[in-house]
């Protein structure tokens, strides 16, 4: 029985494929690469992303190269992501739920909260934790600490992201997980893992 939910943030409750997307074409400009649109820069990403890069790229990434082109990504990402919204069901899901919820992310802390508070969310989730510092690190490893911190059978947990990362993260702690295809992961590497996957908010919330 699902007692708490762990939410993702990027591509799960916040969706900002368009960003993620414009912000890529915006820093492979200078490439002279055609244009991206969702599904195609769907097909292309995986992680480490600098691996998706070289895939666009069609070559491996020179010295220094990447760290430009993390930098720019950036840059235009959080310029584009303003006029990014909470997915359509998110705040009706957030609400519905009767049990307790948690915010576990990969983007930076000092980032992610403002912008939680900004959509007027906060109050739902008994814990909101993003990224401290400069190392990404790995998702299983700060979902271990999330866990940690919030002090709950992770057998009474539910972990609903958009990414493998996430499903593993999930594993990982002895979690279940579902997985939204809102995000920047093709269904078939969801399906891949062989978590539940769905396509809204709301049927995620079946699987509680």
């Amino acid at each position: 029985m699902t007692k708490h939910i762990i939410w993702d943030w990027n591509g799960t409750l916040f969706h900002d494929i368009d960003a993620v997307v414009g912000a890529t074409n915006e820093v492979f400009k200078a490439y002279a690469l055609p244009a991206l649109t969702a599904d195609g820069f769907r097909a292309v990403y995986t992680r480490p992303i600098w691996v998706a890069y070289e895939r666009l790229l069609g070559r491996p990434l020179n010295e220094g190269e990447w760290e430009l082109l993390d930098d720019g990504f950036h840059e235009h990402y959080f310029r584009l992501s303003e006029v990014c919204g909470l997915a359509a069901d998110a705040e009706t899901v957030l609400t519905g739920w009767t049990g307790t919820q948690s915010l576990c992310s990969m983007a930076p802390h000092t980032h992610l909260v403002p912008k939680v508070d900004a959509f007027g969310i906060t109050r739902h989730f008994t814990r909101i934790d993003g990224l401290h510092g400069t190392t990404g690190g790995e998702k299983a490893a700060h979902m271990a600490a999330h866990i940690r911190s919030l002090d709950v059978d992770p057998a009474e947990v539910l972990v609903i992201g958009d990414s493998v990362d996430d499903g593993m993260a999930a594993r990982h702690v002895g979690a279940r997980a579902v997985l939204y295809t809102g995000g920047m992961s093709t269904r078939a590497e969801l399906e891949a893992t062989g978590l539940p996957v769905v396509d809204t908010l709301a049927a995620a919330l079946d699987f509680a």
